[in-house]
């Protein structure tokens, strides 16, 4: 008989990581199920919002910052998502030494009150404040410190559970485009983000009564930042991959109602381009979990086919002028990319002790943050010289596939041959 070909939990072990050292986790029950509907209230109300970023650089290149380049204004966006991982490693760290309800709660009230501000900017540098830096940071701080929480209570359905975590992700970036489009249309700026401060408001409150932690926390925490975790090359490898892709990742997504409108579709529905990536991600986020679950635990194969596909959307659409080929590259893409944010962490979550979760997670969201940070600027800067979706497509594609690279070696680096799940 053949040899049995190793999974993804017997490489795990070999990590010291949460596979047998926590028999008691639920995986199930009211209290994890809330935690999971909590957070994925504050990953909509968070991730979700920052993801309708591509109806805001089409409407403020023709309105509110119409002298400002596409570049300099895709740096609002791109600091937001940035942000939204950047402050993975301290938040995260502060999980493990106990940390979760007043941190949650603080980020939660500055949200609220940047979006009420971003109604009263006026010059370029308001809007990098308070829109970019503001809800970033503070979006961020909620996405880490409750996604975090996942792990202690799901372990054999944690991608499933990380699935319906990022779901939030995609209902908000479905429902806050359309919301922001009609608004904008009827009522104006300022109440458009007012009347979104108030919805974000609700979701928040729901994070903040059920987002909970299971185990005590850590005895002896040591050091803010282990540093022996990059001992491990295929942690360091996973987050080498993960900074390569999100230079491609969101450059699609930022630039797709701005390519509807330059291809004639009109105002409308090039800005629900947006809603229609985001809504057919929820599809592949639901999806991904449960096929990685499914499957003995297998996060990295699952996140190599998608990211694959995510890769060669990226080159197609610059070259879909039509409303078909826009609406089927943002169907598709939409759905490989909701499988890739949906599992990205996975992996990370573990390589590892589970009572080191919030830092081997957060570094990994810290160090992708500055992928998110430079590549829609740099597609912008690309675009301002060449004049050109191609080349921006080119560039974005090129880092994706060179993420998908890394993630073969990630999963060589856990296998030690070609035949495996992991």
């Amino acid at each position: 008989m053949d040899e049995e070909a190793p999974t993804y939990l017997d490489n795990e072990k070999a990590f010291g990581g949460n596979a047998s050292e926590d028999p008691g986790c639920p995986d199930g029950g009211l209290k994890a199920w809330l935690c999971v509907l909590g957070v994925s209230c504050g990953i909509c109300a968070t991730f979700g919002f920052v993801n309708a970023w591509g109806v805001f650089q089409a409407y403020y290149e023709q309105n509110n910052l119409r002298t400002t380049s596409p570049s300099d204004i895709a740096w609002i966006g791109s600091i937001q998502y940035a942000l939204v991982f950047m402050p993975g490693l301290p938040f995260g760290r502060l999980f493990d030494i106990g940390y979760l309800r007043l941190p949650v709660a603080i980020s939660s009230a500055l949200l609220i009150t940047c979006t009420f501000l971003t109604a009263e900017c006026k010059e370029y540098w308001h809007f990098v404040l308070c829109q970019g830096i503001g809800i970033g940071l503070a979006g961020g701080t909620v996405f880490t410190a409750g996604a975090s929480a996942i792990p202690h209570w799901f372990q054999k359905k944690l991608g499933l559970a990380y699935a319906c975590v990022a779901a939030g992700s995609s209902i908000g970036g479905t429902i806050f485009p359309i919301i922001l489009k009609n608004l904008l249309e009827h009522q104006g700026f300022q109440w458009t983000l007012r009347i979104n401060g108030f919805i974000i408001s609700g979701f928040l409150l729901v994070l903040n009564l059920t987002v909970s932690r299971r185990l005590p926390p850590k005895p002896d925490p040591g050091p803010f930042l282990n540093l022996s975790i990059f001992k491990a090359p295929a942690y360091s490898n996973h987050c080498l991959s993960l900074f390569v892709g999100f230079l491609g990742l969101y450059t699609c997504l930022t630039y797709l109602s701005v390519t509807g409108l330059l291809a004639g579709l009109g105002t409308n529905l090039s800005f629900y381009l947006v809603s229609i990536a985001n809504a057919s991600s929820l599809f592949g986020r639901l999806g991904g979990g449960m096929l990685a679950d499914r499957f003995g635990g297998c996060p990295l194969n699952v996140l190599i086919s998608s990211t694959f596909i995510a890769g060669i959307m990226t080159y197609v659409w610059p070259f879909s002028q039509s409303k078909g080929s826009l609406i089927a590259v943002s169907v598709i893409y939409g759905i490989s990319s909701g499988v890739y944010v949906a599992i990205l962490t996975q992996p990370a979550a573990r390589m590892g002790k589970v009572t080191e979760v919030g830092m081997r997670v957060g570094v990994v969201w810290t160090i992708m943050s500055f992928g998110a940070l430079a590549g829609p600027p740099i597609s912008g800067a690309i675009l301002d010289n060449t004049g050109s979706f191609k080349r921006v497509g080119y560039f974005a594609g090129s880092c994706i596939m060179g993420s998908v690279l890394l993630m073969f070696v990630t999963r060589h680096l856990l296998l030690r041959k070609l035949v495996g799940r992991a």
